[in-house]
């Protein structure tokens, strides 16, 4: 019997320590929703980070700083802040040049930083109006740019002009001891086959090894013109150039064939009157019985000049 009370006792103590312990975490809820639903007024520090950083310029800062708030609002909002800290971005290109030193003023971007964090701003104030990030000059120099875009064209076309960078010039900037040894840069390598009409796009400029330089754009337009040539020939006579007095010559042959290309539509534009063959007498020596031919004189517009025959045999006549 005595056994029986014993055990009813210990149950009932079992259970009323149950009870208490539901009683007690339910009251600490309630204790805590009470508390963080009331407002407070706390410092938080948001670490800040650096964007669109002036490509003349280089941040000597090691470490950035933080934006500085005091804000009033719920304590679950507080703890949030302080367990999930956000994080924003200042852009510098927003950034004013003072003393040596970039001011980015929080109060002038309040709109951009509100964006970034989820804060009521209209709870909260800046404990600083800017933030100064000093900074180091870098030297900026024009590089030329040169392509490296092979062009290869079908069968009767070709291009009159060189291909034509825009621009042929970009800006870098870097620290001096790299820039001042720079003298240009070129293209990535390109290469475009079988071309029958105008050729035109974008390369990238081949900035590797040289992580060390800032550039303001890293790609440049290319363009050439194609047009469809054909190949002639105009019979062009042979002159002797520095024949001394009283020395007559007689060459075989007397005129020659200069083959050339041009243009389709300035093909007509070609006359034998504007070519211009000559011999030097000066190149000849003891015992040479030819000289070599050269064109002297051709249009402007036509290419690929060559001679159907450059050894023209001589007789001088005593």
């Amino acid at each position: 019997m005595f056994k029986n009370i014993e055990f009813k006792r210990i149950s009932v103590k079992k259970s009323s320590l149950k009870t208490f312990g539901f009683f007690l975490l339910f009251s600490s809820f309630i204790w805590f929703s009470v508390q963080i639903s009331k407002e407070y007024t706390q410092i938080i520090d948001i670490p800040v980070s650096y964007v669109n950083i002036p490509l003349d310029k280089s941040i000597t800062k090691e470490r950035p700083g933080f934006l500085k708030l005091r804000i009033q609002d719920k304590g679950f909002a507080i703890w949030y802040y302080k367990l999930f800290k956000p994080r924003v971005e200042l852009d510098l290109g927003k950034a004013l040049e003072q003393n040596g030193a970039l001011v980015y003023n929080f109060e002038a971007n309040r709109e951009t930083l509100e964006d970034q964090v989820n804060i009521n701003f209209e709870k909260a104030r800046f404990l600083q109006e800017s933030i100064a990030i000093a900074y180091q000059a870098k030297k900026v120099k024009k590089i030329k740019i040169k392509p490296r875009i092979d062009l290869s064209y079908a069968v009767g076309y070709s291009a009159s002009r060189e291909i034509k960078l825009t621009p042929d010039s970009i800006k870098v900037s870097g620290p001096e001891n790299i820039i001042d040894t720079l003298q240009s840069l070129q293209t990535v390598k390109l290469q475009v086959s079988n071309i029958k009409t105008d050729v035109s796009g974008s390369v990238r400029v081949d900035t590797s090894k040289l992580g060390m330089l800032s550039f303001y754009t890293t790609k440049v337009n290319y363009s050439q013109e194609v047009e469809k040539f054909t190949e002639g020939s105009v019979k062009v006579p042979v002159t002797v150039l520095n024949l001394p007095e009283n020395t007559n010559i007689s060459i075989f042959p007397k005129q020659v064939l200069v083959y050339f290309q041009v243009n389709l539509k300035q093909y007509e534009m070609v006359k034998p009157e504007d070519f211009s063959v000559v011999c030097d007498f000066n190149d000849i020596s003891e015992g040479d019985d030819f000289i070599i031919a050269s064109i002297a004189k051709s249009p402007s517009f036509v290419r690929n000049l060559r001679l159907n025959e450059r050894k023209i045999q001589f007789v001088i006549k005593r």
